[in-house]
């Protein structure tokens, strides 16, 4: 599986990609990585490094794209940066996914613009993966789509499930919508009218969830408009580095306290490890037709290899075609704004 990583994206570009990079394919065999971005400071970085330069390509880009650049402009005007570049590979199939912690919002039209939306798709959604008490659970659309009509909610089910069959092995993922309460009832005019379209298909839909029903493991897949699930992500890793810290600041605040931090030490480490998004790797564009991986733009080097790894499995199974079947094979799906 041959994986375009766009080496100039993210906070800590390009050392930490290329530090994931190698990573990868030093230690999995079935991964080789297209680093793409400026050429000389890329092999600069790599100078004394160890891999085998079959695996670990370079492409070179000319152009980045910047954090404060508006994806239209950029897409207009950037034709050669390490976006552009790394998802021409995967239009023109040279490459079979393409990872970024850049401009997402660059990384999303650019998806779009080129590679186009899976058959029968309105709209596509970022699907996150989030913990909880049991599994991990979808949330989507964690930002693609700040406005929806219940129509995109409904095709965001179907492709949340089908997601979750595929990748996490759930074979009937239960599917619930995100709201003010659990009665049908409450909710606002798109709530409450995607709860009547989703309960009407083969979806194992449960209702509606709270906000508190999160991270209970009480359903698979969470369904909300863009707006609501990126606050809701933004809150979540806030709160959860936040415990860390006043945990750490009250443990540690007397000398009794400071020898219990050392022997709960390794749960503080657990905790961070089930709650961080370096875990989880990328969060898939879902409804493209092609495999575009989003990262988080504080990424690791461990969090660009595990976005690696997600987007070679979501490439090897196929996803966005399964999506697709699942989106045409759904009448309920097709009048969408009509």
């Amino acid at each position: 599986m041959l994986i375009a990583l766009d080496a100039m994206g993210g906070d800590y570009a390009p050392t930490i990609n290329i530090e994931g990079a190698l990573d990868t394919v030093n230690e999995q065999n079935d991964i080789n990585v297209i680093l793409v971005g400026n050429e000389p400071l890329i092999r600069q970085e790599l100078r004394g490094k160890r891999f085998d330069p079959d695996r670990l390509r370079i492409r070179h880009a000319s152009q980045v794209i910047e954090m404060h650049d508006a994806p239209s402009a950029a897409i207009r005007k950037k034709k050669d940066s390490s976006i552009r570049i790394g998802i021409d590979l995967v239009k023109a199939g040279e490459a079979d996914a393409f990872v970024s912690a850049g401009h997402s919002g660059v990384v999303m039209a650019t998806s779009l613009l080129l590679l186009g939306t899976s058959q029968g798709v309105d709209r596509p959604a970022i699907a996150t993966l989030m913990p909880t008490l049991k599994e991990p659970f979808i949330l989507l659309d964690v930002g693609a789509n700040v406005d929806c009509k219940p129509e995109n909610l409904l095709q965001f089910g179907l492709m949340g499930n089908t997601y979750c069959k595929l990748v996490l092995g759930r074979s009937e993922p239960k599917v619930a919508l995100l709201s003010i309460g659990e009665e049908d009832s409450k909710g606002n005019e798109l709530t409450k009218e995607a709860f009547k379209l989703l309960k009407n298909t083969s979806l194992n839909f449960i209702g509606n969830v709270e906000g508190k029903d999160l991270f209970t493991g009480k359903a698979d897949v969470i369904l909300c408009d863009g707006f609501i699930g990126n606050i809701a992500l933004k809150v979540s890793e806030g709160l959860a580095e936040a415990i860390l810290k006043m945990l750490k600041q009250e443990i540690t605040s007397g000398s009794a306290g400071r020898l219990g931090y050392l022997m709960l030490k390794p749960a503080f480490r657990n905790f961070k490890k089930r709650t961080d998004y370096d875990e989880y790797g990328g969060a898939p564009l879902l409804g493209i037709n092609g495999a575009s991986i989003i990262s988080h733009g504080r990424s690791t080097s461990k969090a660009i290899k595990n976005a690696l790894r997600v987007a070679e499995d979501f490439s090897r199974k196929r996803v966005y075609e399964a999506i697709a079947q699942a989106i045409v094979s759904t009448p309920a799906t097709s009048p969408v704004g009509h």
